[in-house]
């Protein structure tokens, strides 16, 4: 299963459709073009542009497997017993507030406070309560965080 926001789900529709008609089009001219040029096994350009249809074609199929499992998450906020995907959790660490928005693994942004639930600290956090604590092992040590809200 593929956890994605709504927001995510619409820009994968739009990028398949444009892959679809748009790159399938540009590999098409392309192929055309190489093709023009003669031999063809040792056409660096024809070669070229096997490996972006390949490329445009798996994109296809990997979008499209994406979005027939994906289950849509909404970041609206509603009281939450335990944290789970589509939860925001507001945690301390050594005596910061941070918030995180847990997502699936496909829109996971760390810097931009979006983890996945596949992430380390995400899977700790996957079912706790408010009040509680997990603790990470990250390259510099162990890192204890307390949960303090979940929306």
């Amino acid at each position: 299963m593929e956890y994605l926001t709504k927001e995510k789900f619409e820009e994968l529709e739009l990028e398949l459709e444009r892959l679809k008609t748009e790159g399938r089009k540009e590999v098409t001219e392309s192929l055309k073009i190489a093709k023009e040029l003669g031999d063809l096994s040792e056409n660096s350009q024809y070669i070229e542009a096997r490996d972006e249809q390949q490329r445009v074609e798996r994109r296809i199929s990997e979008i499209e497997q994406m979005l027939k499992e994906a289950e849509i998450i909404t970041k609206r906020p509603k009281k939450r017993d335990a944290v789970e995907v589509g939860a925001t959790v507001e945690v301390s660490r050594n005596g910061d507030t941070v918030k995180f928005f847990i997502v699936g693994s496909s829109e996971a942004d760390p810097v931009g406070g979006y983890i996945s639930n596949e992430s380390p600290l995400g899977r700790v956090l996957i079912g706790k309560k408010v009040g509680e604590s997990v603790e990470v092992k990250t390259p510099s040590g162990k890192t204890k965080y307390q949960i303090k809200s979940i929306s």
